[in-house]
């Protein structure tokens, strides 16, 4: 790793400052509920109170309770009618780990705005501190590392998730996560290749290559992804043949005459259990409230308690499996309309975003009409950016087979293409910040063509000055064009003209 280690961890730590910043700002602001924190906040305060979600006052749940929560009112939680003497449970349709963390807030800060998104906030800026290592790890420059952090920590797409209380951003943050360690791992034992090559004869297939923490380490986050959504089952599954690969590879620049076969042999036994197993036991610990309590959806607790521990632990098994069977039909038969809906193609478009929250008034702003909204869209520049660099990567992979590359088009195809099935097959509803886990990679894609742009150490001095010119450019567009959007992130008070000329098309609003 050239340059210095110092740097190295003081560029980072320099932009994610800059996008804390950002993002802690009023975060309270505004003071209401917005979009789908009516579902998660509740959920993550029952859940640090109760082990489980509970049911709320109001005819549909919802707006009954957000008006009494955003008084100070916690006496929001209905209770069954007799016979039944407990609570009512609450049947939820996502697990439960990203509500434990929106709850985490609340439990140190509140059941307020603020409280409810202080943790989408802090793994927001901490997903900015990541992808800035892990762009410097991949790209071999601190400067790099620090463009990646810049522009993630711009997008207002991934501003807003950290600044609201919904699971993606907790999604997009493990995924990143377990990306990063899986390719801290792929470095270590390309290491421990070295050193066996350069101390032992070559072998048909090569060695074991012995404990790989870094890889446990992401089967850990890429667990608690699964835990957040069951979308980043996905992730997972490419992660796992993609860090298998990177093995083989490795095998094959050592000199190892049957790299695959090796691959198979000696690090395939590993993966087992670091993908699969160790996922699905982080992913099990997060039910532990629903294990614990007589009171989660579908417990059958006084059952499951009634012929003693084995029959407890095949019961509790059985009503967890039957809960996912009921949440799966949920998953699939989705097709309730709603205005901000939109489709996978048109995602990376940013074709229609989602407004997370509108209020207009009257002459509040000094107009005859004003409008204070906030709209989950992505910067533009960025998004239609890293568009190009992905077709750019496509055609780079083809004539190079560059490892990173590879790495950023598995990671977005596993993010996106899936979502095409439920589209055409079961005409769901699906939202554009579905993609919040792939902006890291649109960002990683960003950067490695800009160091392509920039060109290699040793080039001439006039090629390096284009080269960081242009991407100097594109980073003060980005930068504008998140100034420019800042307004409608953040729900400041506008006329209605400013508010309107910040709709980049006509399906930016309501229909």
């Amino acid at each position: 790793m050239p340059g210095s280690p110092l740097w190295g961890w003081l560029g980072p730590l320099g932009v994610t400052l800059f996008g804390a910043i950002l993002r802690f700002t009023d975060l309270g602001r505004p003071h209401a509920v917005m979009f789908d924190e009516t579902y998660y906040a509740k959920g993550g305060w029952a859940l640090v109170n109760f082990g489980v979600e509970r049911k709320t006052l109001g005819s549909n749940q919802d707006p009954i309770a957000d008006r009494a929560i955003l008084k100070g009112d916690l006496n929001i939680w209905e209770r069954c009618t007799p016979p039944e003497a407990s609570p009512c449970p609450d049947y939820v349709a996502h697990p439960p780990l990203g509500k434990w963390m929106i709850g985490a807030g609340e439990w140190l800060f509140g059941m307020n705005p603020f409280g409810w998104r202080f943790v989408a906030a802090l793994v927001g800026v901490l997903s900015i501190l990541i992808l800035a290592r892990v762009a410097r790890r991949m790209t071999r420059s601190t400067v790099l590392g620090c463009l990646a952090g810049l522009l993630l920590a711009l997008d207002g797409l991934h501003f807003v998730l950290s600044r609201s209380a919904l699971l993606d951003v907790f999604l997009m943050f493990w995924v990143l996560a377990g990306f990063a360690c899986l390719v801290a791992d792929r470095e270590a034992a390309r290491a421990r290749l070295v050193a066996w090559y350069e101390s032992s004869p070559l072998s048909a297939e090569g060695p074991r290559l012995g404990g790989r923490p870094w890889r446990l380490a992401a089967g850990v986050c890429l667990g608690a992804a699964c835990a957040v959504k069951w979308s980043a089952i996905f992730f997972l599954i490419a992660f796992a043949v993609m860090s298998l690969l990177w093995d083989a590879g490795a095998r094959r620049a050592v000199g190892v005459r049957r790299p695959y076969v090796g691959a198979l042999r000696r690090d395939l036994p590993g993966v087992f259990p670091a993908m699969a197993l160790i996922p699905a036991g982080v992913y099990l610990v997060s039910w532990t409230g629903w294990f614990v309590s007589s009171l989660g959806y579908g417990r059958n607790w006084e059952q499951a308690t009634s012929q003693g521990p084995y029959y407890f632990v095949f019961d509790s098994v059985r009503s967890l499996i039957e809960y996912h069977r009921q949440v799966l039909g949920f998953h699939t038969g989705l097709q309730t309309g709603h205005d901000y809906m939109s489709e996978p193609w048109e995602w990376p478009l940013l074709l229609r975003p989602v407004a997370f929250f509108y209020k207009g008034s009257s002459k509040a702003c000094g107009a005859d009409s004003c409008s204070q909204a906030i709209h989950g869209v992505g910067t533009q520049v960025i998004w239609y950016g890293a568009l190009a660099a992905l077709v750019g990567l496509i055609a780079w992979y083809v004539a190079t087979r560059d490892w990173r590359a590879g790495a950023v088009l598995i990671a977005y195809a596993a993010g996106w293409l899936p979502w095409f099935y439920y589209a055409l097959a079961d005409n769901r509803t699906m939202y554009l910040f579905y993609m919040a886990p792939l902006i890291p990679f649109m960002v990683l894609a960003l950067v490695l063509v800009a160091g392509l742009i920039l060109g290699p150490a040793d080039a001439t001095a006039r090629r390096r000055a284009v080269g960081a010119a242009a991407v100097g450019a594109f980073a003060l567009l980005a930068l504008a064009n998140f100034a420019w959007l800042h307004p409608v992130l953040v729900g400041d008070l506008l006329t209605y003209q400013e508010w309107r000329s910040r709709m980049m098309l006509p399906s930016w609003i309501g229909r």
